[in-house]
């Protein structure tokens, strides 16, 4: 961790009176890592040596990942302070807009943006890609529940027997057991999605869970919609905090930070890291607080194959994992 991030991590936590604790989850291109069950761990770690807080603040960064992970980092997180924020500085999606739901304040910038919450399936049942055989697609949630309601909405099919028949050309397509883990995957993001809001809803408010919930999954129609701070606040209800100038300074020069160290503004490239060896280590993500900090590092090497150019598809990965820096 270099002076200047701890300092800005020092002036947030002064501004805000709070802990701040770090993630970014690396898009780089060629190389990135999602939100996974190995982040737990890491965050208890960190947690254990802060103690119990006041007020704790998530500065996150993250295209999204696994939705069960974003649950159980929240709940831990609640182990430690009834005060929970997330600090925006730019992306929080999918999985990162669950965690931001479990927030009572969404600490935004001018350019932070949240996403839907709808889930991508992808299963071995799932149809395979014409272009590349060896790849599923994944299957939005909300794109299998939008064709049944073309059917009876704008169609205006009614009867068990249009309905069966609508089941079966979806089946001709899409495999039965694809189409159930879509049925698994719509129950449960709601589920998740209620759960952390009534982190700090009243269940009396239901209604508003209901809106929100609503907001986030059916009514934005694409799962890779930007969601601005001014439409999260007005639009969507979420309980929202616009940076003053101080701390929107702050936030984006951590961000800026991180992007420059992790390379995020730039594609992976083997050649760009290799050792003489033919080794390379990159750090894809991090985990940070005032006392410790812990890379993703991916470990491997290419091999030397004469006349060959270096190459993506190339690349053996030895070891890969969550390892403390500091």
């Amino acid at each position: 961790m270099n002076n200047y991030r701890t300092d800005l991590i020092n002036h947030i936590s002064q501004l805000r009176g709070s802990n701040v604790i770090s993630y970014i989850g690396g898009d780089r291109q060629n190389m990135s890592i999602r939100i996974a069950p190995d982040i737990i761990p890491v965050f208890y770690k960190h947690l254990e040596k802060m103690g119990k807080s006041s007020k704790i603040d998530l500065f996150l960064f993250t295209k999204g990942g696994d939705v069960l992970t974003a649950l159980r980092l929240v709940e831990l997180l609640y182990e430690y302070t009834d005060d929970f924020s997330v600090l925006i500085p730019y992306k929080s999606y999918s999985a990162g807009t669950l965690i931001s739901l479990g927030a009572s304040e969404i600490v935004m910038t001018k350019l932070a943006e949240l996403s839907p919450i709808d889930p991508n399936v992808t299963s071995t049942f799932n149809p395979l890609d014409s272009n590349n055989p060896n790849v599923r697609l994944p299957i939005s949630v909300e794109d299998v529940y939008s064709f049944f309601n073309i059917a009876t909405d704008e169609m205006g099919l009614k009867t068990d027997d249009s309905l069966v028949k609508v089941f079966s050309l979806l089946s001709e397509h899409v495999h039965p057991l694809a189409i159930g883990s879509v049925y698994r995957s719509h129950a449960m993001i709601r589920s998740i999605a209620n759960k952390l809001l009534l982190k700090h809803i009243n269940p009396s408010e239901k209604y508003k869970i209901n809106e929100i919930i609503e907001n986030l999954t059916e009514n934005l129609h694409s799962h890779s919609y930007m969601i601005s701070r001014q439409e999260a606040k007005n639009l969507i209800k979420l309980p929202i905090t616009y940076c003053d100038n101080d701390l929107e300074k702050y936030m984006w020069n951590l961000y800026k930070t991180y992007e420059n160290d992790l390379l995020l503004d730039r594609p992976f490239a083997p050649e760009q890291i290799l050792t003489p060896n033919g080794k390379f280590s990159v750090c894809c993500g991090i985990i940070e607080s005032n006392y410790y900090t812990d890379g993703y590092i991916f470990e491997g090497n290419i091999p030397k194959i004469p006349n060959v150019k270096n190459s993506l598809d190339s690349i053996n990965i030895t070891e890969q994992g969550w390892r403390q820096l500091r």
